[in-house]
C-alpha cells in the first residue's frame, strides 16, 4: 500500500479533536450543556444523524420505543399523519405510515469511528486498550488529582509531559517495558506526526487514527480539553494539553507494540487491504434515518400541540397589581409547582422568573474560604469578589476523615477505635439517615447568620484581580436590570422575596447538577443575599427614582433560599424588616411551608417508596429522609421531564397544569416595544435552558456514551470526574438515576410578544440565533393581544393551527398525582 502524498496538520487536527471532544467540566463545575455541541451549527436532525453515523451515538429513542409510544397513545395519531403530509407528501401518507408502524429494518450498522484502529486486533491480534488504557488512566488520575492522594504528582506543576519525564529520569521503574518509547521521550521532543509514522505509516490515516485513539477513552480526553482551555476549573491547578497527552499515549501504544512483537512489527497502513470510510465523509440519511425523524416529531409535536392549545386559551398578561406580596423565583423547572401552590395558599400573591443569579454576576468566597467560585453563568466573567465575614456557625469536621489513616501507626490506631464507631454509624444511618458533615447542603453555602461585603467603597484595592463589592452606581444598573427584565417596574408590594434554589443530597458526585445552573452550579443564597441589599439601599433607589422606577420607602427585598430536594426554605436578614412588614412574613412564612409541604407531596409521586396519598406534612417528612440517605441514588430527579420555556407574564401559565416540566422567564411585552428587555432574556434562555434540555435530552437517548451509566458502581476519581472501577473511561453526561423518567424532546421556547419582534431579537446575536435557526431549540410565539400561535421554522414565522379541540380541566391535582408515576399531559386548572 503506497503512503499518501496528503500532509498532516498536527494543528488542525487537535482543534478538530476538542471541537467533537465532549466538554463536561470537572465535577465542582458540572454545568449542563449541548452534548453535541459540535454539531450545533447544522440543522437538528442533519447534526444528529452525522454524530450517530460517525460516532455511533443513540440520539433517538428506538424504532420500537416510538411505536410503543403510539400504541400507549402517547404519540397521537393525528398528529403523525400530520408530520408525514408537510414532510413528505399527501401522496405519500400510507408508504410512510407502513414504514413507520410495521416495516422491519436492519439497525445493526457500524459506526465509522474506531474502523481504522480496530486493525491492531484483526490483524496483529493485539488489544492496545488493554494493554495502554491502565497505565494511561492512572497516571492522568494521579496528575490531575485534587485532594484524594496523599501525595502530589512528581513535578506536577510544570507540564504533564515534564512530569513524565522527570520521572523517568529518576525513577528505579518505567513506565515502558522497552527501551525504544523511553528514549523518544527522553532524547528530544518527541513529535506526533514522528510517532504516527512509527505507527500508522500513511500520513493520510493520520487524523482518522487521533480520533480512533481519542475517541476510544472520549471521557479522559474531554477533561484534558476542557482543562486545557480553562486551567481555572481546577482549584490545584495543573498544566496539561491534549498535545501531551497523546504523545504518551502513542509512545505507551509503540512500548506495547515492542512488548510483544519486537521489531517484526510494521506500521499499521503497510498492513491494510483497503482503507477505511472517512470519518466525515458526507452522511446519506437512509430510510431509517427517515423514519425516526418522523417519529422524532410526531412524539414532540404530540405534546407541543397540547401546551400550544393551553397557552392560547389564557388571558391576556395584565400590569403588576402589587397586592399580598411579591417573590422573585429562579426560571428553574423545579420551581414550577413550588410558585403554583404558594399562589393558590395566597391568591393576592404575584409570583416572578427570572435565572437564579439575579442579575448580580460574582466571584464568592466564604470565610476562611482559600478559593473564590463563580456564582453566575459559566459564560460571564465578573470583575467583582464578594465576600462572607463574621460567621456564626463554624464548619464541623468528620473524625472518620481524617488523613492520619493513611499512615501506619494512626490507620491501626483508628481502625481500632473510631472504626468500630464509623461501623455502627453505617448501621444506624440505614434505618435513620440524618445530616453529616461529608452532606452536601446547600444551606451550609452560606452562613444565615454572616454578613457579606457587598458595598464597595474603595473600588482601586483589589482581591484576587477582582473589585470587592459593587459601588451603589453598579448596584443601581443591576436592580434596574432585573426589574425591567421581569416587569416589575410600578406597584411594589409591601414584601418583595428573592428567593435563590440549591439541593442537598449525600454520596452524590453530580451535586453541582443539582445547584443552580444560572450560579455555575452553585446554590443561589449569596446572589438572593446581595440583590435584596441592593434593593434595599436607599442610595440605590434614589437613582432608580430618577430612572422612572419609585420604590416605596414601605417595600422591603427579603431573600431566601429554597432546598429543591429537601423542600426546605431559609430566610436571610429578617431582622432588618419592619415591624409591620415582620407581622406581614410571619404570617408568609406559614403559607411557604404549607406550599413546600404539598410540593414535597407532588414530586413524591415519582418515588416509589413513598405512599403519595399520605397525609402532605408526612409525605413531606420522608422526602426530606432522602436527601441526607447515604442509600439514596435518586435524592431529587432534577430536570428530568424538562420540555418548555415560557417567556411571558405569568398569566400566560398561571392556569394550567405543566407537571413541573416548564421553565418559566417572567416578560412584559408593554414595557420592551423593541425587544431590548427580551434580547438579554434569550441570549441566556437558548444556552442555559437549551443545554439543560439537550444534556437530559442525549443522557437518556445513550446512557452509555452520552451519559454516564448508573451512579451505582461509580468511583470518583481525583475529586474531577466518575469512572466505573478503578480504570475505567471519566463518563461524561449524566447518570441513569437522573434521566430515567424524562421524554427526551426538544425545548420548546414560548415568547409572549409579536412574532417581527421577536426575529429580529434573535437575529441580533448569531450565535443566539444558531440555537433557533437550526432547530436545536424549538420557538413559537403567542400574539399578546389576538393570543394566535406562530411556529418558527426554515427562517420565518408562520401561523400553526392547533389540532387539540381541548384540554381537559381540573378542579384539583392531588387526585392525578396520587395515582400516576408518568408524565401528564397539559391540564387546565379550574
Amino acid at each position: 500500500m503506497q503512503p499518501s502524498l496528503s500532509g498532516f496538520d498536527e494543528l488542525h487536527v487537535l482543534h478538530e479533536l476538542k471541537h467533537y471532544l465532549p466538554a463536561q467540566a470537572p465535577l465542582k463545575d458540572f454545568v449542563h450543556h449541548n452534548t453535541l455541541h459540535a454539531y450545533q451549527n447544522r440543522e437538528f436532525f442533519e447534526g444528529i444523524t452525522c454524530a450517530s453515523t460517525i460516532f455511533g451515538y443513540k440520539v433517538t429513542l428506538s424504532l420500537a420505543e416510538f411505536r410503543n409510544l403510539f400504541e400507549t397513545k402517547r404519540i397521537n395519531a393525528d398528529v403523525l399523519s400530520k408530520i408525514i403530509r408537510e414532510e413528505k407528501g399527501e401522496d405519500q401518507l400510507q408508504f410512510w405510515l407502513e414504514n413507520l408502524l410495521e416495516k422491519e429494518f436492519d439497525t445493526t450498522a457500524e459506526p465509522r469511528i474506531g474502523q481504522l484502529r480496530n486493525n491492531w486486533k484483526r490483524i496483529y491480534k493485539l488489544d492496545l486498550d488493554s494493554a495502554v488504557f491502565p497505565t494511561l488512566f492512572r497516571v492522568l488520575g494521579s496528575y490531575l488529582d485534587q485532594g484524594i492522594a496523599i501525595w502530589n504528582f512528581p513535578s506536577g506543576h510544570n507540564g504533564f509531559l515534564h512530569a513524565i519525564k522527570e520521572l523517568e529520569r529518576n525513577s528505579f521503574i518505567s513506565f515502558f517495558k522497552t527501551e525504544q518509547p523511553k528514549k523518544i521521550l527522553l532524547e528530544g521532543q518527541p513529535k506526533i506526526s514522528n510517532l504516527l509514522h512509527l505507527l500508522v505509516g500513511d500520513e493520510a490515516l493520520y487524523e482518522q487514527y487521533l480520533f480512533d485513539q481519542q475517541f476510544a477513552h472520549q471521557g479522559w480526553s474531554g477533561i484534558v480539553s476542557v482543562i486545557e482551555q480553562l486551567p481555572e476549573s481546577l482549584l490545584d491547578r495543573r498544566i496539561i494539553s491534549l498535545k501531551d497527552v497523546i504523545i504518551f499515549e502513542l509512545l505507551l501504544e509503540i512500548d506495547a507494540l515492542n512488548f510483544k512483537f519486537g521489531n517484526t512489527w510494521a506500521p499499521l497502513a503497510t498492513k491494510l487491504t483497503h482503507k477505511p470510510t472517512p470519518l466525515f465523509q458526507k452522511v446519506e440519511p437512509t430510510e431509517l434515518n427517515q423514519t425516526i425523524i418522523l417519529w422524532q416529531k410526531a412524539f414532540e409535536w404530540t405534546y407541543y400541540d397540547q401546551v400550544l392549545k393551553g397557552v392560547s386559551t389564557q388571558p391576556a398578561t395584565s400590569d403588576p397589581q402589587g397586592k399580598g406580596f411579591q417573590g422573585l423565583f429562579c426560571i428553574d423547572d423545579r420551581i414550577c409547582s413550588f410558585r403554583r401552590y404558594i399562589e393558590q395558599l395566597e391568591p393576592e400573591c404575584e409570583t416572578y422568573g427570572t435565572p437564579g443569579f439575579f442579575a448580580s454576576e460574582f466571584f464568592y468566597q466564604p470565610e476562611d474560604g482559600k478559593f473564590v467560585t463563580k456564582v453566575c453563568p459559566a459564560p460571564l466573567n465578573p470583575g467583582y469578589v464578594i465576600k462572607e465575614y463574621d460567621s456564626k456557625n463554624k464548619r464541623k469536621k468528620d473524625v472518620h476523615l481524617n488523613k492520619q489513616t493513611h499512615f501506619l501507626l494512626g490507620g491501626w490506631l483508628i481502625s481500632q477505635t473510631v472504626g468500630f464507631w464509623s461501623a455502627m454509624r453505617l448501621f444506624l444511618q440505614i434505618f435513620k439517615p440524618t445530616m453529616s458533615p461529608a452532606t452536601a447542603s446547600s444551606f451550609k453555602h452560606m452562613d444565615k447568620f454572616s454578613k457579606l461585603t457587598i458595598e464597595c467603597e474603595h473600588p482601586e484595592h483589589k482581591e484576587h484581580g477582582l473589585q470587592v463589592g459593587y459601588t451603589v452606581a453598579e448596584m443601581a444598573v443591576r436592580v434596574e436590570s432585573q426589574l425591567r427584565s421581569i416587569g416589575l417596574v410600578k406597584n411594589f408590594a409591601s414584601i418583595i422575596y428573592i428567593v435563590g434554589h440549591g439541593s442537598s443530597s449525600v454520596n452524590n458526585p453530580y451535586y453541582a447538577a443539582y445547584d443552580c445552573g444560572a450560579c455555575s452550579g452553585r446554590p443561589g443564597s449569596v446572589n438572593a443575599r446581595v440583590f435584596s441589599f441592593m434593593g434595599n439601599h436607599k442610595k440605590v433607589r434614589a437613582i432608580l427614582r430618577e430612572r422612572g422606577i419609585d420604590i416605596p420607602q414601605t417595600t422591603q427585598f427579603v431573600s431566601a433560599l429554597h432546598d429543591t430536594a429537601a423542600d426546605e426554605i431559609m430566610f436571610y436578614d429578617e431582622q432588618e424588616l419592619s415591624a409591620e412588614n415582620r407581622i406581614k412574613h410571619e404570617m408568609y412564612e406559614v403559607s411557604f411551608k404549607k406550599a413546600l409541604d404539598l410540593n414535597a407531596k407532588e414530586r413524591s409521586r415519582r418515588f416509589m417508596l413513598i405512599d403519595s396519598k399520605d397525609d402532605a406534612a408526612k409525605v413531606h417528612e420522608k422526602v426530606k429522609q432522602r436527601t441526607v440517605s447515604l442509600f439514596e441514588p435518586r435524592p431529587e430527579l432534577n430536570h428530568a421531564s424538562n420540555a418548555l420555556c415560557i417567556v411571558g407574564g405569568r398569566e400566560l401559565s398561571k392556569g394550567l397544569f405543566l407537571d413541573r416540566r416548564s421553565f418559566l422567564n417572567s416578560y412584559y411585552y408593554r414595557i420592551d416595544p423593541e425587544g431590548d428587555l427580551l434580547f438579554g432574556i434569550l441570549k441566556a434562555v437558548a444556552p442555559v435552558c437549551g443545554g439543560i434540555n439537550l444534556e437530559y435530552f442525549f443522557s437518556r437517548t445513550d446512557n452509555q456514551k452520552l451519559g454516564a451509566g448508573s451512579k451505582l458502581p461509580h468511583n470518583v476519581v481525583g475529586l474531577f470526574g466518575v469512572a466505573n472501577g478503578i480504570e475505567g473511561d471519566l463518563r461524561p453526561g449524566l447518570p441513569k438515576q437522573m434521566i430515567e423518567v424524562h421524554d427526551p424532546v426538544r425545548l420548546m421556547v414560548i415568547v409572549e410578544h409579536h412574532d417581527e419582534v421577536i426575529l429580529k431579537t434573535i437575529q441580533r446575536n448569531a450565535d443566539t440565533f444558531e440555537w433557533f435557526q437550526n432547530e436545536w431549540v424549538k420557538l413559537s410565539a403567542i400574539h399578546p393581544l389576538t393570543r394566535e400561535i406562530t411556529v418558527f421554522s426554515k427562517g420565518k414565522f408562520i401561523p400553526y393551527n392547533i389540532l387539540s379541540e381541548e384540554i381537559e380541566t381540573l378542579s384539583d391535582v392531588m387526585p392525578l398525582i396520587e395515582s400516576f408515576h408518568d408524565n401528564f399531559p397539559v391540564y387546565a386548572i379550574s
